[in-house]
């Protein structure tokens, strides 16, 4: 038996490391190429995305660090952070009442949607005659404009007069009930999980089709029930779809106007996002203060979208 020999004499010629080294650069040149080659179609989505939302919320850090006052002639100077400073005044209550109405809001708006969402997805996830057509019409309301779901509701459903549920309750014996000025937070919550659900059912639909078949089919056969299939195989694998639908719907129900504008006026129902239109372009004109706001409603809503998260995690560690 004989041992082979390496040559490694050459290992030291300065044209060998040299070679080396072009090999190596070009492998990363290369590699750059592809890279952007992958990254230069979606870079005009990018830098309209940086344009529209990036630059817009700067121009708001600026302004909040400033003392301007749209109805005052004087030049805006730099405040610093006495904006911000300024929430523990006493005065600035109302700001802390509003944070707890958009936590309240926002927190049932998106458990409820995100239940409702689940419940129809799960009866969505099997063949039926209209099937196409029944999940056209339960995604309609998520098309719908806010401002028109928003007045559908308050005329036709909330109307103490022409209301479909006052209707129902009247031929039922009892007396109308002027829904939006009597309940106006849960009537707000209402047209949002109503306009919410589809969104959340999609999400939860698209993991419920892509479960495997076959684990399914097993539980089956070794004559697992529907319910204990679900709540031991399906809802463990729903489990990213549901912190996506929590993380999205967190974003975007913390900033909601649209409807408490129109169903309620604010009444009773004054959040953040109202409450900072009040103090800028609703009248206050404290377009610098407004702005200081508006930069603590972005931290709220990362603080309220990684909360919601971390808490369902949590419920689904536990079901797990």
């Amino acid at each position: 038996m004989t041992d082979t020999v390496v040559d490694d004499s050459g290992l030291d010629d300065p044209s060998f490391v040299d070679e080396a080294k072009q090999r190596a650069e070009g492998v990363k040149a290369l590699a750059r190429r592809e890279g952007w080659k992958r990254r230069l179609p979606i870079l005009p989505a990018l830098i309209f995305t940086i344009v529209v939302t990036q630059i817009p919320f700067l121009f708001t850090l600026f302004y909040s660090l400033t003392d301007w006052d749209i109805s005052s002639i004087d030049p805006r100077e730099f405040i610093w952070f006495d904006n911000y400073a300024s929430l523990s005044n006493p005065g600035e209550k109302f700001f802390r009442e509003a944070a707890w109405v958009s936590v309240q809001m926002t927190v049932i708006a998106v458990l409820g949607s995100l239940f409702v969402g689940t419940g129809l997805a799960v009866l969505l996830d099997r063949k039926f005659l209209g099937q196409g057509f029944v999940r056209t019409l339960l995604i309609t309301p998520f098309l719908v404009m806010p401002v028109v779901a928003s007045l559908l509701w308050k005329t036709q459903m909330f109307n103490k007069t022409f209301g479909v549920l006052n209707w129902l309750i009247e031929s039922l014996g009892f007396e109308g009930i002027e829904f939006a000025s009597r309940f106006p937070m849960a009537s707000v919550i209402t047209v949002l999980i109503w306009q919410w659900s589809p969104f959340m059912m999609l999400i939860v639909l698209a993991g419920l089709q892509g479960q495997d078949t076959s684990t399914l089919e097993a539980a089956r056969v070794d004559g697992a029930t529907t319910f204990g299939i679900f709540r031991q195989i399906t809802f463990p694998q729903l489990r990213p779809y549901l912190e996506l639908g929590t993380l999205l719907g967190a974003i975007y129900l913390i900033q909601v106007y649209d409807h408490i504008e129109v169903i309620t006026g604010g009444v009773g129902t004054k959040n953040l996002p109202f409450w900072i239109a009040q103090r800028s372009i609703g009248g206050g004109n404290l377009f610098g203060l407004a702005s200081a706001y508006s930069i603590l409603v972005v931290i709220a809503s990362i603080i309220i979208a990684n909360v919601g998260l971390r808490v369902l995690s949590n419920l689904l560690e536990d079901d797990s």
